[in-house]
């Protein structure tokens, strides 16, 4: 066998062992956290069940009705869901333009900018918390300490992350959430699946946002699920009124905006897996 081929495989063998130690240290840290946030959200919050009991006849009611027509008659092969994903694109589009799009319209006209940017700020600093973790089980050491460093410096000087002090410092955010790990892992390519309310996403980054739980602001607050609820409707809200220009864009310029939000979702997925910097796909090729 040629030295070559001998030097692959045995690259190869480092980098599979490597990997497994990774996942075996990963499981290790988050189970416990993971088991002992779920154990506290049950015995905390008794609502739990209603709520989910909601989110499951939403996904039930997509299901039966989920034969929304499909433009060229068959769905597309990359995306075996579509006809569930369209009728459950449509729901959450009917929910937005009747109610979530109006009332951000109307929180961005009495709010200043500079109260939305520091409630941006908040939410996001939270989020670099379990950015940092996911630095950490993805090997990016450097990057972790860099992020670890943020979240510290903007939750003392930047009080509690309302101002971003780190950006202008020289430590610009990362966004690396658990669907982008299992990604590194070896999950690379995952179909496409719409949720309810929450929207574009793959079934690898829903099972992505359980692994994120414990290191979230919700997981933390030690509250009823009421109180939980205000605040990611607030948090959401103020998400959304960020977002009233691009999607203004995609209903003026997109001809099918289902598929164009489709592709621009995995595309970007893509993108933040490989850091910027994607190999060639093979629809590319």
């Amino acid at each position: 066998m040629p030295a070559s081929s001998l030097s692959a495989r045995s690259a190869a063998c480092r980098l599979f062992c490597s990997g497994w130690a990774c996942i075996w240290q990963a499981a290790r840290l988050v189970r416990p956290r993971f088991l002992a946030a779920a154990r506290r959200l049950l015995l905390s919050k008794p609502g739990l069940e209603r709520l989910f009991g909601t989110l499951v006849s939403l996904l039930l009611l997509a299901l039966l009705a989920g034969c929304a027509s499909l433009p060229n008659g068959t769905a597309d092969p990359n995306d075996p869901l579509e006809s569930y994903n369209r009728t459950m694109y449509h729901i959450n589009e009917q929910v937005d333009q009747s109610l979530v799009k109006p009332v951000a319209q109307g929180y961005r006209a009495i709010t200043p900018d500079f109260f939305r940017t520091g409630v941006s700020n908040f939410f996001n600093n939270i989020t670099d918390l379990a950015t940092v973790f996911n630095d950490l089980f993805q090997g990016k050491g450097t990057q972790g300490l860099a992020d670890g460093e943020r979240f510290m410096i903007n939750t003392t000087v930047g009080l509690l992350g309302l101002i971003d002090v780190a950006t202008p410092s020289g430590l610009p955010r990362h966004r690396e959430d658990f669907g982008q790990t299992m990604a590194v892992w070896g999950w690379d390519s995952s179909t496409y699946l719409v949720l309810p309310f929450l929207g574009p996403s793959t079934v690898r980054d829903t099972l992505g946002l359980v692994g994120d739980y414990p290191e979230s602001l919700y997981a933390n607050l030690h509250t009823t699920l009421t109180k939980d609820t205000e605040v990611y409707a607030f948090e959401a809200l103020n998400t959304r009124t960020n977002l009233l220009g691009a999607t203004n864009l995609l209903d003026t310029a997109a001809l099918d905006p289902y598929a164009f939000l489709r592709d621009a979702y995995l595309q970007r997925r893509r993108n933040q897996i490989y850091d910027g910097h994607p190999p060639p796909s093979p629809d590319d090729e």
